[in-house]
This record gives structure tokens, C-alpha cells and sequence, in this order.
């Protein structure tokens, strides 16, 4: 079943697409203006989640206590990759997409290099937290990723954005990872970092 989502025309057709995964109880229009702030000119795929959750949408479920219900992003993973393929074979776009997630979207991000790693070119991970307890691998062939956590994020636990860049690393990604004075929301310094990272990726 297609998964509704928002197409921002590019100006660089040459420019690798990016695709947007939001976060938690957001929608397909979350995230476009992150790529409009931080990649102006690029086209965007802003997808919305499957999974219905608070008051919006997710791209997996999590369990009542909050932790990760690897199972349900198992399940969805698969339907996402192929979903993907399939809106950049149908939009001509030749090049490899970039994944950019925030929080629930940028767990996803991470499961879809790991189990997908031909699928995209890179991905830039925003307050993330590793999709898997157990490492898969994976191997990823100096693919790079940015990895941004924030040091006063109620979401997240101290070391969680250390462990989701060593864990890539280890997985032989070349990860970018910075940590911000912030909270679990984005704030124009992470729009900074990712316009920064985009133009050294592209």
C-alpha cells in the first residue's frame, strides 16, 4: 500500500534526493521545512510512518515503557526500503538517496542502513538511539553518516548517541557524531551541522 508523502521539486537535478522520516506523532509535512532550511535547492521525499501513534503517525511501535519494539521495525522496515525505491525509480532520480530522521524517524534511518546498506548513500541521525541491541554485521564501507544528540534531551539517556556512532563505526561507517546543548527538539544549530554535512556529502 503506497505511503503518503510530500515531494519538494529540485532546482540542482543533479543533487542526491533525500528522504525525511519525522519523529514520533508527526506527519509527512514535519520535515520539509529541515530540507528547505538545510538543503535548499535538493529533492526531498518527506514520508509519513505506517504506524498510527499519538496523535499522528510512526515508523515503528515502541513498548509502553518507551523502549524499542525491535519486532515492529522487523516488520516495517522492509516495506519502507521498498517503498523508497520505488518513489525515487518513479521520479528519476539516479542517485542513491540521503536519509535524514528525527528521533523515531532517525531510529529508522539507522535500522535501513543496517539492513539495507546498498539502498541509500548516507544518512544524517537526529537524536537517535540504536535500532538494535544486538550489533547485525552489517558492513557499510565507509558510508557517512552524521549522528547529532543533545545533552539535555529528556528522551534520550547519557551515552546514547556514543553508542549509536560507535556502533556504525564499528560497522565501518564514517561518522560524524556532535552533541548540542539542546533538548530532544531541533534547533537551528543542528540545521547548521546537517547543512554543513550535506555539502561535504554531496
Amino acid at each position: 500500500m503506497p505511503m503518503p508523502f510530500r515531494f519538494a521539486e529540485p532546482s540542482d537535478p543533479l543533487s542526491p534526493p533525500l528522504i525525511l522520516l519525522h519523529g514520533s506523532g508527526g506527519t509527512e509535512t514535519d520535515m520539509l521545512p529541515v530540507a528547505a532550511a538545510a538543503a535548499p535547492g535538493a529533492a526531498a521525499f518527506s514520508l509519513r510512518g505506517a504506524v498510527a501513534w499519538e496523535g499522528g503517525y510512526a515508523f515503528f511501535r515502541r513498548w509502553p515503557d518507551r523502549s524499542i519494539d525491535e519486532d515492529s521495525i522487523r516488520s516495517e522496515a522492509p516495506a519502507l526500503a521498498a517503498f523508497m525505491a520505488e518513489i525515487i525509480a518513479g521520479h528519476a532520480r539516479r542517485s542513491k538517496p540521503i536519509l535524514v530522521g528525527f528521533s523515531n524517524g532517525a531510529i529508522m534511518a539507522a535500522a535501513l542502513v543496517m539492513l539495507f546498506p546498498d539502498l541509500v548513500r548516507g544518512a544524517a541521525l537526529l537524536r537517535p538511539l540504536s535500532p538494535f541491541a544486538t550489533p547485525r554485521g552489517t558492513r557499510l564501507r565507509a558510508m557517512p553518516v552524521l549522528v547529532v544528540d543533545a545533552t539535555n534531551d529528556a528522551r534520550r539517556l547519557a551515552g546514547d548517541g556514543i553508542a549509536m556512532a560507535s556502533q556504525l563505526r564499528r560497522a565501518g561507517a564514517s561518522v560524524d557524531h556532535q552533541s548540542l546543548k539542546a533538548g530532544h527538539d531541533l534547533t537551528d544549530d543542528d540545521l547548521t551541522l546537517l547543512r554543513g554535512w550535506l555539502a561535504n556529502v554531496v
